[in-house]
């Protein structure tokens, strides 16, 4: 199914988002598909679908992407290297996944701009959140690229920060898990999710939803989080009408 056909199912449907503007986390595995490094031309044109679904019902989009997708294949040289220097090539991989997914939603028919953290002046604009504000209020998807600009802060770091930033209503962390466990469902078969679990019992019981500096941030800002599957063909559109997927983490 094309973008466009996505869009006219979505205009026939009485579905309505509950949201007005979210921020989407995704992770740069997820790019991968079942590839084991780089990113998979099947799975972010159906992220593309997804997002043109989305874009349907009127929301606007914030995406924070991850680079795990393409650091992973230097991480063993990068093993031995200096914290910060890695942490900025991580960065830059972000910047690559971002430029990737702009082209893809253009050729989808969805307008988008990244922003970077990191001044590059050459191949994307730097961050500034006045005109972010302004692409969103035009309905134009930003890609936020290149985490916070600093190291020792993760790309979930990003997305809370960015997040409430732009006024988003909630976090949209994409994941490779259908939510939050009691446990890792790979290693404990007893596990269960939660549907809702609160942003103290979360972190006092170390559920690893996002990483402590992000999850505090989204609790002092009274930003809650959706953690869902990427995986999960139409799991973005469920989210946004308010179905039941994924875990809340909430105040």
């Amino acid at each position: 199914m094309n973008p466009e056909t996505a869009l006219e199912q979505v205009r026939s449907t009485p579905a309505r988002s509950v949201y007005r503007r979210v921020l989407l986390k995704l992770s740069g595995e997820a790019l991968m598909g079942t590839d084991s490094y780089g990113i998979n031309r099947g799975t972010i044109e159906r992220m593309v679908r997804e997002i043109a679904q989305v874009c349907g019902l009127g929301v606007q989009l914030a995406i924070v992407i991850g680079g795990g997708n393409i650091f992973r294949g230097v991480a063993p040289g990068a093993a031995a290297m200096d914290r910060a220097t890695a942490d900025y090539m991580g960065m830059l991989a972000t910047v690559m996944n971002a430029l990737a997914l702009q082209d893809a939603l253009r050729q989808g028919g969805v307008e988008a701009r990244v922003q970077s953290a990191l001044k590059i002046e050459q191949v994307v604009e730097p961050y500034i959140r006045p005109k972010a504000l302004r692409y969103l209020e035009e309905n134009k998807v930003v890609i936020f690229a290149a985490g916070t600009g600093n190291p020792f802060f993760t790309t979930d770091t990003a997305a809370a920060l960015r997040g409430a930033e732009v006024g988003a209503e909630i976090v949209l962390k994409a994941t490779m898990v259908d939510g939050v466990y009691s446990a890792d469902p790979k290693k404990d078969p007893t596990a269960t999710r939660y549907s809702r679990i609160s942003f103290d019992d979360a972190i006092s019981r170390n559920l690893r939803v996002m990483d402590a500096t992000a999850l505090a941030l989204c609790r002092d800002q009274g930003l809650p989080v959706k953690v869902f599957s990427i995986r999960n063909e139409n799991a973005l559109f469920r989210v946004i009408t308010g179905e039941d997927e994924g875990t809340l983490v909430h105040l």
